[in-house]
């Protein structure tokens, strides 16, 4: 309809712009390292990307509020089709770069399920300052406690690869951990794992099963020393499973900085005419994945 229209329709894909993903992607570029993806299976998938967020939590020093239509899932959607859309956003960018997906021969959705998180009266006031459930919470509503679906889970294969996505929304975050990430890439080589067990993600290379840490120590060095290129003052240091990829301060821009990284991108496009020709049918593909999965949870 965009096209008929002669609008360009982009999808604000911030996460292109982390930087812990741009060089888990790199690397998984470097078949001396990574070797090729494997094709894995349910139990043990080529790909996992998933993520916690929180209702309530401290944003800039200032207690988060949000307004009470925000736990109405017939509103606002559920969790599975939420931040999954930036998941498996992700590992098709990662993994199948500038590949057209057709979602109608290309994707077998093979389950996806969604459970709630609870929230009382009290948590509800504090993250919202509403005393009381509004009258259209009503439905989702059980013994005074609001089920919000916001948590759930979807596994698919695309081209025969084996992926699986998951996002969970307690209602607020220890002291020690916030919002976190986790992002697993299995070669043949080795695997290439984001952790974000703090404030923020860290990149990590492990040898795959049969491959020794010794194995993959030359083509990291060899991977970095030309991302250095690109991005100089990245490292390495040694872990006991593997490497840590040391990234330097000054390319973790943040998450706002990530909206402008998107709009230098949309700018670009709209001046050429015209997006990538991956970009439209891989957005269907995307969206076709999640709507398929928030049916799948209703049959169930």
């Amino acid at each position: 309809t965009a096209q008929e229209k002669r609008l360009l329709l982009y999808d604000i894909m911030t996460e292109r712009s982390e930087i812990t993903n741009i060089l888990q992607k790199e690397l998984s570029r470097r078949p001396l390292l990574f070797g090729s993806l494997v094709k894995g299976s349910s139990e043990n998938p080529a790909v996992i990307e998933s993520s916690v967020h929180h209702f309530f939590k401290i944003v800039n020093g200032a207690p988060i509020k949000r307004p009470g239509w925000y736990f109405d899932t017939g509103e606002t959607g559920e969790g599975i089709v939420d931040v999954t859309s930036h998941l498996i956003d992700l590992a098709h960018w990662t993994c199948f770069p500038q590949q057209v997906i057709d979602y109608k021969k290309d994707i077998e959705l093979i389950s996806a399920g969604h459970w709630p998180t609870e929230i009382n009266r009290q948590q509800f006031k504090k993250v919202t300052g509403l005393s009381d459930f509004p009258d259209y919470l009503q439905p989702y509503l059980k013994d005074d406690i609001l089920y919000v679906y916001a948590n759930g889970h979807i596994d698919y294969k695309i081209f025969g690869y084996h992926i699986k996505v998951k996002i969970e929304w307690p209602f607020e975050a220890s002291a020690d951990k916030g919002d976190r990430h986790y992002s697993l890439l299995r070669g043949t080589n080795a695997s290439l794992i984001i952790r974000q067990d703090g404030l923020q993600p860290e990149l990590y290379v492990e040898a795959a099963e049969g491959k020794s840490v010794k194995d993959i120590f030359h083509p990291l060095q060899e991977a970095v020393r030309k991302l250095q290129q690109i991005y100089p003052d990245l490292e390495i240091e040694q872990t006991i499973e593997g490497w840590h990829v040391i990234i330097p301060e000054k390319y973790r821009l943040g998450h706002e900085a990530h909206f402008a990284e998107v709009v230098k991108r949309y700018l670009q496009y709209l001046n050429e005419g015209n997006l990538p020709k991956w970009e439209i049918p891989n957005m269907l593909a995307k969206y076709f994945i999640t709507t398929s999965a928030a049916q799948l949870t209703d049959k169930n």
